[in-house]
């Protein structure tokens, strides 16, 4: 049987070493049975492939919007790539930005690099995976300071859809929650389990780990 796109994305995370199984501790503390890893996509053809996952992501979901803002660092190469799988698989032409840590006072000056977004527009925020949501946090006052635009969503990798230490809600509902912004992923923990059940990726011996982790820290989509 043909798999989805985002049964494609979790065997290409194991394939390039980004999904791991094992015991692992994770920043929060918590023992975890996987560990996500996107430092590990460090090739022309794995973020061309990642690109078309994301463009994927926004094309199934039916998103609309102008441009495409990447976070720096991490979210810069996902937006261009994003954007050219846009174009080269679903004809849609559509701009790309990414801020500066610093704003330029010389030349063009300005917040943001590529497109200058224009009152009105659509955007959506590309980034790679959302912990704490303080990459959103931190680009939303230089987007709504660039120009009157409607955020219409953000694109993330993978949704652990675990909540945080002092809430019961993920981080994804948490920005839902303060901004009213959607958080999209291509594959959720959820997909991970389910590839592993079917055989898609190895992992069986890891299956009863994955769901008790999830009972104990999960959150319902």
């Amino acid at each position: 049987m043909e798999q989805n796109y985002r049964q494609q994305f979790v065997k290409f995370m194991v394939e390039n070493g980004v999904l791991r199984f094992g015991e692992f501790t994770l920043k929060s503390g918590r023992k975890a049975p996987y560990f996500i890893n996107t430092g590990n996509y460090m090739k022309g053809s794995q973020i061309a492939r990642l690109g078309e996952y994301y463009a994927d992501c926004i094309a199934s979901n039916g998103l609309v919007a102008d441009t495409l803002v990447g976070p720096a660092y991490k979210g810069i190469p996902l937006a261009v790539a994003t954007s050219i799988a846009l174009s080269n698989n679903h004809g849609t032409d559509m701009n790309y930005c990414f801020d500066r840590k610093e704003a330029k006072d010389h030349g063009e000056g300005g917040l943001f690099v590529g497109h200058q977004m224009e009152d009105g527009e659509k955007v959506v925020i590309i980034e790679d995976v959302m912990t704490s949501g303080k990459a959103l946090r931190e680009i939303l006052p230089k987007i709504t300071e660039a120009a009157n635009v409607e955020v219409a969503a953000m694109i993330i990798s993978v949704d652990r859809m675990e909540k945080g230490l002092e809430s019961d809600l993920s981080a994804v509902q948490e920005v839902y929650r303060d901004f009213g912004i959607k958080v999209y992923s291509i594959i959720t923990v959820q997909d991970i389990i389910e590839c592993i059940e079917s055989g898609i990726i190895e992992g069986k011996e890891y299956l009863g780990k994955m769901k008790e982790y999830r009972k104990q820290y999960g959150v319902n989509a």
